[in-house]
Parts: C-alpha cells; sequence; structure tokens
C-alpha cells in the first residue's frame, strides 16, 4: 500500500472527552468549528491562509458576533476535517489509500484551491492519486470502495470514473506483463515462501492465469462490481470465457449456498439484485459461460422470485448449450404444492428451446432494457443432438423411481427427443425399466404406449441380456429383443437375414406394415402375457429352426430356456399366437393389405396384425 507524509511540524492536537477537540498551544484559540457532533477549538489564521471556505464562513461569524462556525455537512466528518485543518497548521500528516479520498472531498468542501496558495490540499493529494493509488491494483480497489460512502462528490470530482478506468486497464492488460503483487488475495505459492522442496534458489517466473483478478474484484458490493465488469466489457480485450469465470467467482463469494442450487439466509433483496445484476452482465458470446453455472443462476432465480426477463433470457441461454449439462445439473426442485420431487415442466421447456435452434434462426434477447437482435447459426450438430437425447434418458431414469411422477409428464419428455437419433437406446430402455418397476399398477394400454418409446433394434448385447430376464417387460418386447439379438448374431456370422415364420413377425414393429389405421384392430393382451413353458418352448423351436436353416451360431436358445422360468402367458394368449386357424375374415382381409409381398396368404390369415410403433 503506497503513502504520503504532509507535513513536519509535531501533531499537537489534544482529545477533552468524546466531543472536544483543541489544539495545545501558548495561544489562545480564537474559532470553534462544529463538525458533527465535535468541537473543534482553533485559529482563524492558519485556516483561513489555506481555505477560501472558512474566510467566507468566518467573515459571517464576525458580523454576526459569534465565534462558533457550523460545518455539519462537511464529506467524510470530523476524521477528514481535522486531517484539513493539521494541514492548515503543517503538523505531519499520513494519506493512504483508506483516507485519501475523504481527505479529497473535504478540501473540495473547504475550497483549499491554488488560487488560495501554492501547494495547498487539493494539489498534494491530486499529485498523490495519480502517481501512486491509481498505479496500484491494490490501492486502487481500495479507493474504490470508499468512495461509496461519499457520494455525490466523488461522482463530481471523478474519482470514481479514475478508479474504474485504472482497474479495467490493469485487468485488461496482457497476463505476460502481470505480476503476482497486483493481486492481494491470492495465497502465496510454497516456492515463493522458500519452502518447496524442489526449490533450488532459482525463483522461477510463474505464469500468469488470464482470470487472475476475479478474486479481488469479488470484494466490490454489487453496484460498483457492475460498474467495473462493464469498464473491463469496455475495453475490448477481454474474452468472454474470463468475464464468465468472474461472474462465477462473484456469484460463489455473494451469495451463500449457490454452489448448491439453494440460497441460504440473508437479505432477499440484496441477493436479488446480485442475481439479476449477473444476469444483465453475461457475455454475448455462446458458450462463454459453462451450462452448469447458467443452471445454478436459474434455480437462485427461481428462487429468489426474480423477474420474469431474467428468467426468460437464462432458460434461452442454457437451450442454446443444454449438451453441456450433466443429469445431476437438471435436478430442480419442484415449486411448493407439486407432488413430483423435481420440476420437469422447466427441463422440458429447456429441452424446447434445445430444438428452437433448428428452427428460428432469428433470436432476440434483452440488453438492459433495449433488445439487442442476434443471429443465432440455425444449426444443431448431430453430436449435440445425440448428447442432448442422451441426457434426457438419464433424466428420465432418475425421475422415473417418483413414484408420483405422472406417466404423461414421463412420455411428454420422452417424445419431445425422440426425433434426436442416438446410436444407443439403452438409457431409455433402462429409464422405462425405472417407472415401471416404480409404478407395477399402470395400466395395459399404458405400458403399451411407454414400452414403444424404445426401439429394441438399438439395444446392446448387454441391455437385451438384461430385457428377456426382465419380467417387466410385456411380451411383446421380449420377442422383439430375442428376435433382434438373433438377426444380429446372423448378420454378424455373414449371412443374410433369414425369412420370419408369421407368428414372430406379428410381433415385430413394422411386421406388418402397420398404419394407423390398423392399430385398432390390435389386442392388448400380449403386452401384458407371459408364456408357460409348454408355449415358450413353442417359440424356442420356432428360433432354433430359424437358426439352423440359417446356419448361424446364436445363444438364442440358452436366453429362452431362461426366459422359461420367469414367465407365465394365458393359454387364451398363446393360441392366438400359435393357432393356425382361420381368423376372422374382416380383419385378416384388412390386415392383408398393410402385410409386405413376401409374407404368405396363409401365414396373414392364421396371424392377426398387432399394434407397433415404428422405430
Amino acid at each position: 500500500m503506497k503513502f504520503m507524509k504532509l507535513g513536519s511540524k509535531p501533531d499537537s492536537f489534544q482529545t477533552d472527552g468524546d466531543n472536544i477537540r483543541y489544539v495545545a498551544t501558548e495561544l489562545a484559540t480564537d474559532v470553534v468549528i462544529i463538525v458533527g457532533d465535535v468541537k473543534f477549538y482553533l485559529h482563524k489564521f492558519p485556516l483561513l491562509s489555506k481555505s477560501a471556505r472558512l474566510q467566507k464562513l468566518v467573515a459571517v461569524s464576525n458580523d454576526e458576533n459569534n465565534d462558533e462556525i457550523c460545518v455539519t455537512d462537511i464529506p467524510g466528518g470530523p476524521a477528514s476535517f481535522e486531517i484539513c485543518a493539521k494541514f492548515c497548521y503543517g503538523m505531519t500528516v499520513t494519506l493512504s489509500a483508506y483516507n485519501v479520498v475523504a481527505s479529497r472531498c473535504a478540501a473540495e468542501y473547504l475550497e483549499m484551491y491554488e488560487t488560495v496558495e501554492k501547494g495547498n490540499l487539493i494539489y498534494k493529494i491530486e499529485v498523490f492519486l495519480n502517481s501512486s493509488i491509481f498505479r496500484s491494483w491494490k490501492d486502487s480497489i481500495i479507493v474504490l470502495q470508499t468512495t461509496k460512502a461519499l457520494l455525490p462528490w466523488t461522482e463530481e470530482l471523478k474519482v470514481v470514473s479514475h478508479c474504474l478506468d485504472s482497474i479495467a486497464s490493469k485487468a485488461s492488460v496482457d497476463t505476460s506483463k502481470v505480476e503476482w503483487s497486483y493481486t492481494y488475495n491470492r495465497k502465496k505459492l510454497p516456492m515463493e515462501n522458500g519452502n518447496d522442496p524442489h526449490w533450488n534458489g532459482v525463483r522461477k517466473q510463474q505464469l500468469v492465469p488470464k482470470d487472475w483478478w476475479v478474486e479481488d474484484l469479488s470484494e466490490l458490493q454489487i453496484d460498483l462490481y457492475k460498474r467495473v465488469i462493464t469498464t473491463i466489457k469496455t475495453k475490448g480485450k477481454m474474452s468472454g470465457d474470463v468475464i464468465g469465470e468472474a461472474l462465477k467467482a462473484y456469484a460463489h463469494r455473494r451469495l451463500p449456498g449457490f454452489g448448491k442450487g439453494m440460497i441460504q439466509g440473508g437479505n432477499v433483496v440484496k441477493h436479488r439484485l446480485v442475481v439479476e445484476t449477473i444476469i444483465w452482465l453475461l457475455p454475448m458470446e455462446k458458450r462463454s459461460v459453462p451450462c452448469d453455472f447458467l443452471l445454478r443462476l436459474l434455480q437462485a432465480v427461481i428462487a429468489l422470485e426474480c423477474g420474469e426477463m431474467g428468467r426468460k433470457e437464462l432458460m434461452r441461454r442454457i437451450g442454446q448449450q443444454l449438451e453441456e449439462a450433466t443429469v445431476a445439473d437438471l435436478f430442480i426442485r419442484s415449486p411448493a404444492g407439486e407432488t413430483t420431487m423435481f420440476d420437469i415442466d422447466l427441463v422440458q421447456n429447456l429441452v424446447e428451446e434445445f430444438i428452437k435452434q433448428d428452427k428460428s434462426p432469428l433470436t432476440d434477447f434483452p440488453n438492459g432494457n433495449e433488445f439487442q437482435e442476434v443471429r443465432s447459426p440455425g444449426f444443431v450438430s448431430d453430436a449435440s443432438k445425440v448428447k442432448v437425447a442422451m441426457l434426457v434418458d438419464g433424466y428420465l431414469a432418475e425421475i422415473g423411481q417418483d413414484p408420483n411422477l405422472p406417466l404423461s409428464k414421463f412420455l411428454d419428455l420422452a417424445q419431445m427427443v425422440s426425433d434426436l437419433s442416438r446410436p444407443s437406446h439403452d438409457g431409455l430402455y433402462r429409464a422405462i425399466d425405472m417407472y415401471l418397476k416404480e409404478h407395477p399398477g399402470i395400466s395395459k394400454s399404458e405400458r403399451k404406449r411407454i414400452c414403444r418409446l424404445m426401439d429394441c433394434k438399438k439395444l446392446s448385447v448387454e441391455a437385451c441380456k438384461h430385457a428377456v430376464q426382465n419380467e417387466r417387460l410385456p411380451l411383446r418386447v421380449v420377442v422383439q429383443v430375442l428376435f433382434f439379438e438373433q438377426v444380429r448374431s446372423t448378420k454378424s456370422g455373414g449371412c443374410a437375414t433369414p425369412d420370419l415364420p408369421g407368428s414372430i413377425r406379428t410381433l415385430l414393429p413394422g411386421g406388418s406394415h402397420e398404419s394407423s389405421r390398423s392399430a385398432t384392430t390390435n389386442t392388448e393382451e400380449d403386452w401384458d402375457a407371459v408364456p408357460t413353458a409348454e408355449e415358450l418352448k413353442a417359440l424356442k423351436g420356432e428360433l432354433a429352426s430359424l437358426r439352423l436353416r440359417d446356419d448361424a451360431k446364436t445363444n438364442v436358445e440358452k436366453v429362452a430356456a431362461g426366459k422359461v422360468k420367469g414367465l407365465v402367458m394365458s393359454k387364451k394368449i398363446f393360441s392366438k399366437l400359435w393357432s393356425s386357424k382361420d381368423r376372422d375374415s374382416e380383419n385378416s382381409s384388412s390386415e392383408t393389405s398393410d402385410s409386405p409381398a413376401s409374407t404368405s396368404a396363409e401365414e396373414t390369415k392364421s396371424t392377426p396384425s398387432r399394434s407397433r410403433r415404428h422405430s
């Protein structure tokens, strides 16, 4: 910290109680100056020689035959007036970053100009500010903090603007020219203390990170912090990601519990102001701020009931980079009164914002009180789509364990990403399994709807092994998994895909090239039914003969045999699956029109089409 000493005479100011200050000299005092609740017994000559304002006030008091002069509105109060008075007496005064601004404002109030006397106090303080204070990183921040209590004087004297420019210029300097002595919140490294065991006595120059200044500025109150960051951005030398890191550090410093997604205690009004200001300061560059930080801000906005504009802006920005989020980032508690544990509607809105990017190239977002028009790329990469789809799958698996989660919310969110192709449906299968496990009482139609979300062809070998032993899945899904595993093994062996028996084809998606018109002819039993041992043996024979015909080595027989132990199905269902009798002619004729040409007429008659979803 920089210091400046003024004057050479010893300090002879004395105190008599709490409210009396006087100069201990042989000469009697001839003026009393009242500052606040403190009385100063002083001499006119030294004061009037340097202060034009006191000259006027003394002249008025003489006309009124009054020895007392009131200067209750002097900035800085008794402390700053005492510094000015000591300077008038030539006594030693020490100025530092903590008292220099108050002294400068008091000197301005007392009109201690060069026109009154050469080398007056205002001139000396200005020299000290420009030559020392504003050249020091630490002192500039301290001085800026002291200006708040001295408004509007510090604004009119341009002390605030000089501090802002000094801090912004130093923060924007090239890091190769930055010395660690700039920052005063950083703990010293072991090698700087000589305690590093690998230190050989030669001090190496440390690489300074681009965000070396963010912790120091976190000491500022939000109004000053806003002005500093705005000035730094105006310089145009700071990248958006560094600005984003600064805002993140400030949020953690000023909002207790922010990192945990909740704001704990404190003044709600102040916290709300902090959050709204941080949103206003967010850099415009896309991805300059991490998605998890934006989601924490959104949680704070909800908890503190901030303005709707800030909330919309955050959701728009989160939607643009949703692929960066993790499942844990989306765990946002539901508002009071909701039955579900997490706010699923909010996540659905975020996914909707992500999908909008491909549809709307023109985006408006607020900047202060105005709206700026920004052209978004209008393009989302396939990799981003895959990440978001898998993110939603993982989120569904977690919220599916909530017993109060309605199926409609689960389906709505899952269907939003149904068009976002991903190479594997393992995550979606896990989500469906979690929901079925936690909601065993759902109806047949609901079970049918949720299982249609999944494409069995996109399940991994491990997922298939789990699915064929999963008693919560409908029969149709189990048969599809068994078949597609057989087809995969056949293709891996270099054989062509075999022709399918009609009894199996009807259980597969697209087996009859289903349409919405044929869906009403299907029954629901095969979505809830499980076969008996004898009936599964027949299914096993079908698949085994299929394998032998294609001369492919698979383990379907083992899988099917294992399924026997856990599955039970009514005779009525399997009679529909394996019966060779003719079905109702009306259903047969309508289904035959939708069947592929390769299906024989006999298979078409004996096997009714089932309601299936194209994957």
